[in-house]
């Protein structure tokens, strides 16, 4: 927190740091002084005896502190050392406030790693928030009555006295149609996410912020051409370096292992650099088409490692209830799920865990990216079958063939940003204005996120842009939300090798060819990985953590998704036409159309507001 009319609150400052003690069981730290308070919690990865925060520089003029890992911190150290810093500690965190004394605010482009950084600089009384380019770590922050108040999680946040709990109506429009509040919005108006790459400074009371650093696809011009066994070679050695880098730390690593090609390729490289007994952890369930636990054993039974695992059930409430609680804003993506527990899994045996995602963003590993390319030669038959296609009944099965169909011809005709989004989206337009009761409609389009993304690239290969739209929306604020909350729940740490500098700008060099073509996706991504792992994994179809959320709705969790959204709770909270509700519902579980995303936002949303009441 900062401020220039009164003292920081101590005793607010404490409460919002026990509210992150999960994130950090390890010692706990805050300093205060007539303008500023800092607080945090640690975890103990690195340097574990002399690692607490806040970490000042020599005399005490800066102070800081770091949420996430600074993965080239001894190169640091090392360039600092010989420049006459001292260091007192073997922590990363540490670098930072040498860095800025050298380097000033672009001390962040000197960081490989993963971080939410607070630092303050007294003598010219300014603070400096920093969030890493990929959005890996989250941030958030609110200005009221020239206080700035910021945390690593909003339930943090939400400790402030007097800070407003009225909900955002454009964010609930926006998770309506992603399932997810993509930055800057939150769920509540008072509060703001830091978007990934940005740099706020708060001086004198006043703030401003502004994008420091953007990764961004090449300009079709300038796509690499050299032979597809020298790029994947090249690729192999990126990925090399960047699990090594990742692999750093005083406590034991592991592998969240799905056994598609981004988990397998790590945990094969991680084993390379560690040899056998590298632990990891799968997640299975007892529905065949979800189920990948065999692919995961093959890996790591070729890689000797000491593998764990955990088989998903259909949840009930409690389970349920503790996954929204560790998401602290509506969360409706329903792989939070066996995230979580295998998270818990993970957490009882490590304190970090590597992590695959970025992979299909950058490689070009969705089904839709598929669809994107194939859409401008057959949109106008697809269009012309779309009656027909609409009859197909509804299956339970994984990405099922008429749910793909009808999400293909309902949106084949559009433009290509917003065909795109229409393979993805939750509630259409159309359905939100029919879903939300009349107090509750903001007329804020959800897609100016999307927008904005793609008109930064113009120049670059359409599929690339539309990649790009991904990475810096779709990734930061559902997947990496994911990742970070339900690793955090536990304690551990996830990292995310294939968001480095290094593999993501190699992979933003790369034409649409090499990442697809025809019906095959992530090309020389696979083809970079073929010495590592078996054939079958290499040509196998994308794994994931995805859920049998249609079969559960149509089955197990039936009773308790009409409960949670009955029209006596729906009528009491005021957001969602009752009825509209129940046609949603009823159509669903008759098997006329999968719609087991849609009801999985609305149970997220409702069990959401019970945890704030």
């Amino acid at each position: 927190m900062a401020s220039l009319r009164r003292p920081p609150d101590r005793a607010a400052l404490e409460s919002m740091t026990a509210a992150l003690v999960h994130r950090g069981p390890d010692g706990g730290g805050a300093y205060c002084d007539a303008h500023v308070g800092l607080g945090a919690r640690r975890l103990s990865i690195i340097d574990l005896e002399r690692g607490d925060q806040p970490i000042a520089n020599e005399d005490g003029s800066v102070r800081v502190v770091h949420n996430g890992e600074i993965y080239n911190y001894r190169t640091l150290r090392e360039g600092l050392r010989r420049r006459g810093h001292g260091l007192s500690s073997s922590c990363d965190t540490e670098v930072l406030v040498h860095l800025y004394e050298e380097h000033g605010l672009d001390f962040v482009r000197e960081l490989r790693g993963m971080f939410a950084v607070a630092l303050w600089d007294a003598p010219e009384r300014r603070l400096i928030l920093a969030r890493d380019p990929f959005g890996i770590k989250p941030l958030y922050y609110a200005e009221r009555d020239g206080e700035l108040w910021f945390a690593s999680e909003l339930r943090a946040l939400m400790r402030e006295p007097g800070l407003s709990r009225e909900l955002d109506l454009a964010a609930l429009e926006s998770f309506l149609a992603f399932n997810s509040i993509p930055a800057p919005l939150t769920i509540f108006r008072a509060a703001r996410k830091l978007p990934a790459g940005h740099m706020l400074v708060w001086s004198d009371g006043q703030t401003s912020v502004e994008e420091y650093e953007r990764p961004r696809p090449a300009a079709a011009h300038e796509t690499r051409t050299e032979p597809v066994e020298v790029l994947a070679e090249e690729l192999r050695n990126r990925l090399r370096d960047s699990i090594r880098a990742h692999l750093v730390a005083d406590v034991p690593v592991g592998v969240l292992l799905s056994g598609g090609v981004d988990s397998s390729a790590i945990t094969a490289l991680a084993a390379e650099a560690t040899g056998p007994g590298l632990q990891t952890f799968s997640v299975g369930f007892r529905e065949r088409s979800f189920d990948e636990l065999e692919m995961a054993r093959t890996i790591a039974a070729r890689y000797r490692t000491d593998h764990h695992e955990v088989v998903l059930q259909p949840q009930g409430a409690e389970l349920l209830e503790d996954v929204v609680r560790a998401f602290d804003e509506p969360f409706g993506d329903s792989s939070a799920l066996p995230t979580y527990l295998v998270a818990r899994l993970a957490a009882s045996h490590v304190k970090v865990a590597l992590s695959g995602e970025g992979a299909d963003e950058l490689f070009g590993g969705y089904y839709t990216y598929v669809a994107d390319l194939l859409a401008p030669r057959i949109g106008r038959a697809a269009s012309l079958a779309a009656p027909l296609v609409e009859l197909l009944p509804s299956s339970s099965r994984k990405v099922s063939l008429d749910y793909k169909a009808k999400r293909f011809v309902r949106g084949a005709r559009l433009q290509p940003l917003e065909r795109h989004h229409a393979w993805r989206e939750i509630f259409s337009d159309e359905a939100r204005a029919e879903l939300l009761m009349p107090a509750m409609r903001s007329g804020h389009d959800p897609l100016e996120p999307y927008r904005a993304c793609y008109a930064e690239t113009d120049g670059a290969e359409r599929l690339a842009r539309l990649q790009d739209v991904d990475l810096r929306v779709y990734l930061v604020d559902d997947l990496l939300v994911k990742a970070d909350r339900a690793g955090m729940a536990h304690s551990l740490e996830v990292r995310v090798p294939f968001l480095d500098r290094s593999v993501a700008s190699f992979a933003q060099s790369l034409p649409t060819a090499l990442k697809v073509r025809g019906l095959a996706k992530k090309r020389l991504l696979r083809r970079a990985v073929e010495p590592l792992v078996p054939k079958a994994v290499v040509t196998g179809r994308k794994q994931g953590f995805s859920i049998p959320a249609a079969a559960w709705l149509r089955g197990e969790l039936e009773p308790f998704a009409r409960e949670v959204l009955s029209e006596p709770k729906l009528r009491e909270q005021g957001y969602f036409e009752p009825r509209a509700v129940t046609r949603l519902m009823d159509r669903h579980v008759s098997g006329r159309e999968d719609l087991s995303r849609q009801l999985w936002g609305l149970l997220a949303f409702s069990l959401w507001l019970d945890s704030v009441a």
